[in-house]
């Protein structure tokens, strides 16, 4: 992926010392310095061969789409493998994105923890057991391997080594001249998108239908397990069979989900929008948001509200 290769080289390039000389010296390279294929329809003709890695103090592996072979069962390729595993044990190994999955291949996570991009860290937890996933956060640095989440994630984590190797001013610096934030509030939760499992006709279905719709209101597993037309105990069973977390973690998502949508769309106060999504006060809303998403309900609006959001009444 091109826009994921140019990141290392973007930031890296703009931390200088005092004098204006650059801190890195950046090498591209293939394996057999031939051009890589892109996924953008164009090829990336590269100066270096893999007898570059030889020298390097860090080896950042730029991102890659997962093969069908890779997710079925966590392969890679071999000599891919081989040089990552022949790599010294004083070489910092970085990857973007999806080619996390290449360094778990390797070995080189077992132990650790590492992100991926959110659509697949599920199934990268599946893949790599012995890997502490870390689906939330925009990047991971666990000492000697550092892993940072999907596509822009990457410029959080390069600033952060920058930051590491030279200190908060050269980092702030580098940031400003790429024209992006020194650092991120909230990780990779705020992006991930939470979809309401189907619903059915059996089962919790449609009592899951009708809070819903009445989300403003103060539900309880009482009310909720009544409009199923079961006890507490067995509508708790059931509701986690099907969904997957109890009622009430459910609940608290879906009121999130309202509060972001009202946040997105509206120019409602925090306070009536907790209202809105059945917190009550703004204060339980901020608690939430920041236990779901790691962000608070202004810093959400800032980031994502449309342009055309309709004002308050």
């Amino acid at each position: 992926m091109p826009f994921d290769l140019g990141i290392p080289t973007r930031v890296l390039s703009e931390a200088w010392d005092a004098d204006g000389a650059p801190h890195y010296e950046i090498v591209i390279c293939s394996l057999d310095g031939a051009p890589v294929r892109t996924n953008a329809g164009f090829s990336i003709s590269v100066d270096h061969d893999r007898s570059a890695l030889a020298g390097a103090d860090t080896v950042v592996i730029a991102t890659q789409e997962p093969s069908a072979a890779m997710l079925a069962n966590g392969s890679a390729d071999p000599l891919v493998v081989e040089v990552l595993r022949s790599l010294p044990p004083s070489t910092r190994v970085v990857s973007t994105c999806t080619s996390a999955f290449v360094l778990a291949a390797a070995g080189l996570l077992d132990g650790r923890a590492a992100t991926t991009h959110w659509t697949l860290t599920d199934r990268f937890a599946a893949l790599f057991p012995s890997v502490e996933v870390r689906p939330d956060v925009l990047f991971v640095d666990a000492g000697r391997v550092l892993t940072s989440a999907g596509a822009a994630a990457g410029i959080d984590l390069f600033v952060h080594i920058v930051r590491s190797d030279h200190g908060a001013a050269v980092a702030n610096d580098a940031a400003r001249r790429c024209v992006v934030a020194p650092w991120r509030d909230g990780g990779q939760a705020q992006f991930i998108a939470h979809p309401t499992p189907p619903e059915s006709s059996l089962g919790t279905g449609p009592t899951r239908a009708w809070a819903l719709g009445r989300l403003h209101l103060p539900l309880t597993l009482a009310e909720l397990a009544s409009h199923a037309a079961m006890g507490k105990r067995t509508f708790s069973r059931r509701f986690v069979a099907e969904v997957g977390v109890t009622p009430l973690q459910w609940l608290i998502a879906q009121r999130v989900d309202r509060a972001r949508t009202l946040l997105e769309s509206s120019d409602l106060p925090v306070e009536r929008i907790a209202t809105e999504a059945g917190f009550g006060s703004a204060t339980l809303l901020r608690q939430h948001m920041h236990a779901i998403m790691g962000i608070t309900p202004q810093h959400y609006r800032r980031t994502f509200q449309a342009p055309d959001a309709v004002p308050a009444p």
